[in-house]
């Protein structure tokens, strides 16, 4: 039998021992792999069922806040204001981001070096909103004029480059008045195309606030702001979350603003901003842009992602072109509307708004119909209790108390700083709004006259005789507020003020002076001349057509023209129209008016339309060297009257001295009489001023110890000894 030989076995083992160990080596390293894939998937499924934050916590023993993704840091507001307006939007836009829990500042510009400060905008990543209002003649504000200056200029300087800003968030809101349509709201629109074309992006579209609230598209100013306000925080809170959202590169089209855009459609930033940057170099006009309401919706477009094919670039051109041309067409059309006083639905639009209707009726304006108003004259209530007529009682004779403050026009073509209405009333260059018939105005003008008359039955002081002359208007001051002379029918409410036997004191601007030629007799008529020279002009009237000059001149020979009284009136405010004597001078040689009133400007109160203050008051005893000043250099005139409670005197021509008398006043049955001649007679019996002239009492005289104040009456001095505000 055979002996087991064991070497055997072990030989063939050691003999085959690599196939063992790579065997060994292969199953120890699958079993490696699988635990390394295993303990993989583990820590996925736990970094998935923990947040962030507590991940850090239990790998670190610390929260990494540093990490977190911060999109929006804060907001900068900027303000270039004049009167306070933007200012006062800038707090309320504060506000509305404080709610959002975000840090925000409000900056003036002016205490603001945009060449030293601007570039921390980019880097700091805060939202920067810039409220700027547009002043005279379309320049900014004056505490905006060094930031405008330095951002104009960096724009245009190829040192700065066009991604000086990128990376810089803005969004601008101008503040204007589209009454000045060559320059309306130019500020807030430069503002925005210098940072655009700085490399800044723009988060939403910019707002323009307009002070006419007859165009205003909101209604008013405030409203506008609203409008947009409400579209800045819902755009603020969108990029508060993070979410992608293109910022508007200024080249919206249509109304759709292509950084509303998301999902599929979102490109990555880099792309975007190559795109702007190419733009810019191709384009340094304005970026175009519709109004912010219209932002989200209009035509369907291109998207952003299209290829455009430099062959078809040509087409793509041709096709902007004509667009541009079908909306210049289409904004000629809405223009032209406009003008005519007619909406698209063929309606006149209505002068009072319902903004505007508030803010005159809280000034005691009683309105009447869609244009007109009327309102009680303080020297009115003076009167009807026996303490004194305004100054026409003095000068010309009415009865203060019998006299009705109105205007068949609320609307105006100038600006004043020395307006006491406060420029709430609508302005215009051109009648454009629904048209009152004239018998509905002057009825509703004279039944809301006698109800405020009314009011004063049995008041304190108020005389029984005079209450019930007041009762029947005798004077009609056609001076309350706006042009009279840009209604339409105003010679049809003269003819029908005249059948009534209610004088006539029509006032005017001087900037109509086709209507002053077709203008039928009134009793009075008045040309404001508030400075002589045409910058002192511009800058007290704030006219709004351009060649107000030429107007200017060519109603005062407009003036020369008529028949009937007429009278200069001069309103001086200290260190702005005092010192133009011999232009003065030369004004009346070329319009030779009856009469030259020369006033103190009055002042009104604190207005966010006007910075005159009471240091452009002056003294009476001012005017009255003004006056005597004036005099010597018109040989043929001479001071005539005074009345120094309205701190005003009146120079006559000396065809109106007869022997040693004035004869200043007004023989108001003489002129009805006249006027009704003239109506029978078809406008060819005409009259002259002297023809119904009357004889001027002692006490009106200047240089009489009554200093115009009707002896008839009793003087009330104020306990305040305050200066009074004259309503007339």
């Amino acid at each position: 039998m055979d002996t087991w030989d064991l070497s055997s076995p072990l030989i063939s083992l050691w003999i085959n021992r690599f196939y063992i160990y790579l065997g060994f080596a292969f199953s120890i390293s699958l079993w490696i792999c699988v635990q390394i894939v295993i303990k993989k998937q583990d820590r996925n499924i736990q970094e998935n069922s923990f947040p962030k934050t507590t991940q850090d916590l239990m790998r670190n023993g610390y929260v990494s806040l540093q990490k977190k993704d911060i999109f929006v840091p804060g907001v900068k507001i900027f303000y270039g204001s004049q009167t306070g307006t933007a200012k006062g939007f800038a707090t309320v836009l504060a506000e509305a981001v404080v709610s959002l829990d975000l840090p925000v500042a409000i900056i003036n510009l002016k205490e603001y070096d945009p060449d030293d400060c601007l570039i921390e905008e980019v880097t700091g990543k805060h939202v920067c909103v810039f409220l700027v209002a547009t002043y005279t003649d379309g320049r900014p504000t004056e505490s905006a004029e060094w930031f405008c200056s330095w951002l104009e200029d960096a724009s245009r300087d190829f040192r700065f480059g066009k991604t000086y800003l990128k990376g810089m968030r803005y969004a601008v809101f101008g503040l204007g008045n589209s009454a000045y349509a060559s320059h309306f709201n130019k500020v807030g629109k430069n503002v925005d195309k210098w940072l655009w074309m700085l490399g800044a992006h723009r988060v939403v579209s910019r707002g323009e606030g307009d002070c006419d609230v007859v165009k205003s598209k909101h209604g008013s100013i405030e409203a506008d702001f609203r409008a947009w306000k409400a579209m800045f925080i819902s755009q603020l809170q969108a990029l508060q979350k993070g979410e992608r959202k293109k910022s508007c590169g200024g080249h919206c089209k249509k109304g759709k603003c292509k950084s509303q855009q998301h999902g599929s459609e979102e490109r990555e930033e880099g792309s975007l901003e190559q795109d702007e940057l190419h733009h810019r170099d191709t384009e340094e006009e304005e970026p175009s842009e519709d109004s912010s309401e219209e932002e989200f919706g209009g035509e369907d477009q291109q998207s952003v992602n299209s290829i455009v094919d430099v062959e078809d670039l040509g087409k793509i051109m041709d096709h902007m072109k004509k667009e541009k041309r079908e909306k210049e067409q289409q904004e000629a059309k809405t223009s032209l509307l406009v003008n005519m006083g007619r909406n698209e639905d063929g309606e006149g639009r209505a002068m009072i708004t319902p903004a505007l209707r508030e803010a005159l009726t809280k000034q005691g304006y009683q309105l009447i119909g869609s244009h007109s108003g009327v309102k009680l004259c303080r020297w009115t209530k003076s009167m009807l209790r026996g303490r004194g007529g305004c100054y026409k009682h003095t000068f010309y004779g009415i009865e203060s108390h019998r006299c009705m403050e109105t205007t068949p026009s609320l609307a105006c073509a100038n600006k004043c700083v020395f307006c006491w209405r406060h420029h709430t009333n609508p302005v215009g260059t051109a009648w454009r709004w629904k048209m009152d018939q004239p018998e509905m105005i002057l009825k509703e003008a004279i039944e809301n006259h006698q109800n405020m008359i009314k009011q004063f039955k049995g008041v304190p002081g108020v005389k029984a005789e005079r209450f019930e002359e007041g009762m029947a208007v005798k004077h009609c001051a056609l001076s309350l507020v706006g042009e009279p002379i840009m209604y339409p029918e105003i010679n049809s409410f003269l003819k029908l003020l005249h059948q009534r036997r209610i004088s006539s004191f029509l006032v005017t601007n001087a900037q109509f002076p086709a209507e002053i030629r077709n203008l039928k007799p009134v009793t009075q008529l008045y040309v404001s001349v508030d400075a002589s020279t045409k910058e002192s002009l511009k800058k007290i009237d704030r006219p709004l057509f351009k060649d107000f000059w030429q107007r200017f001149l060519d109603s005062l020979k407009a003036l020369a023209a008529k028949q009937q009284r007429t009278v200069y009136r001069l309103t001086l405010v200290k260190a702005w129209n005092v010192d133009e004597l011999q232009a003065y001078a030369q004004l009346v040689s070329l319009g030779n008016p009856d009469f030259i009133e020369v006033k103190g400007v009055t002042y009104c109160g604190e207005s966010s339309a006007s910075s005159l203050t009471m240091a452009h008051v002056p003294w009476h005893e001012e005017v009255v060297q003004f006056v005597l000043e004036l005099v010597d250099l018109i040989p043929d005139y001479e001071i005539a009257c005074e009345h120094e409670h309205s701190n005003c005197l009146l120079i006559a021509h000396k065809k109106f001295k007869i022997g040693s008398e004035w004869w200043t006043w007004i023989d108001y049955n003489r002129f009805q009489e006249l006027i009704q001649e003239y109506e029978d007679s078809g406008g060819s019996k005409t009259f002259s001023a002297k023809d119904y002239m009357a004889r001027t009492p002692h006490w009106a005289l200047f240089g009489a110890s009554e200093r115009g104040f009707d002896p008839k009456d009793t003087r009330h001095q104020r306990k305040n000894k305050s200066k009074a505000i004259s309503g007339c």
